[in-house]
């Protein structure tokens, strides 16, 4: 599979203090990478490097084989779906008109956008007869997330970035929400970057784990493997999955 994204020794700092330090790291056409790690380690900071929201110090983003210095950054986010916490649904839009934002942006004729929004609905399990015309305040903070992954869905993007999309939710939510999200990225055959600090998470919708540790990649393995990894960072994340007071 071709490379959607390419990153080379990226680097950011803010006042001499170094954030990202020389982070490679490629995701394939369809493939999620997770991207794990403890608060601070520089997994957001990457995602919006990649949309261009911080630009780097140094090295290189590549998206679609082309630098993203050299992209118009409206056209580059457009190609970029995003799925944040808490959604950041427009409040006093519809349901409707959240998810065909960036249709309207696009110029979509109105009954394309409609049956486009309505097809991605009906996808994350919202029946539109039902909730299309709802706002979001009206929606339980699952309905909220699936609208979110609809909305990034919508203009068909290569790319899906993922900040911690699950996290408010509750824990039997979260894991419907986290099985949802792998088989609408194999039907969509989307790649995503992923950002989570919940191995679980990580094992369930990664296709590879990328192991952050202060602002450095640690690892790169698919799940198995990790689950195998020796670093003392992979291990830390590993015992969390024990039971309390240790395995039986």
């Amino acid at each position: 599979m071709a490379n959607i994204l390419e990153i080379r020794d990226l680097c950011y700092a803010i006042e001499g203090r170094p954030i990202l330090r020389g982070v490679t790291l490629d995701v394939a056409e369809g493939e999620t990478v997770a991207l794990l790690g403890r608060s601070g380690s520089g997994k957001t900071t990457l995602l919006k490097m990649v949309n261009r929201l911080l630009h780097p110090n140094g090295g290189e983003i590549r998206f679609e084989g082309k630098s993203s210095a050299d992209w118009d950054p409206i056209r580059l986010r457009r190609r970029m779906g995003y799925v944040i916490q808490d959604a950041g649904l427009f409040p006093h839009w519809t349901v409707e008109a959240n998810v065909g934002l960036v249709l309207k942006l696009e110029n979509w004729p109105p009954s394309d956008a409609r049956r486009r929004v309505e097809m991605l609905l009906d996808m994350v399990g919202l029946l539109p007869d039902e909730f299309a015309g709802r706002y979001p305040r009206q929606l339980s903070g699952g309905q909220k997330q699936r609208v979110g992954i609809a909305r990034a869905l919508a203009a068909d993007p290569p790319l899906l970035l993922m900040d911690e999309p699950f996290a408010a939710l509750d824990p039997i939510t979260r894991f419907e929400m986290q099985r949802q999200f792998v088989e609408l990225r194999r039907s969509f055959h989307k790649a995503a970057l992923f950002v989570t600090h919940d191995v679980r998470e990580a094992l369930t919708v990664g296709s590879r784990i990328a192991l952050f540790q202060d602002g450095a990649l640690d690892l790169v393995l698919p799940p198995a493997e990790f689950l195998r990894a020796g670093t003392p960072e992979a291990r830390a994340f590993l015992a969390s999955l024990e039971p309390a007071g240790g395995p039986s």
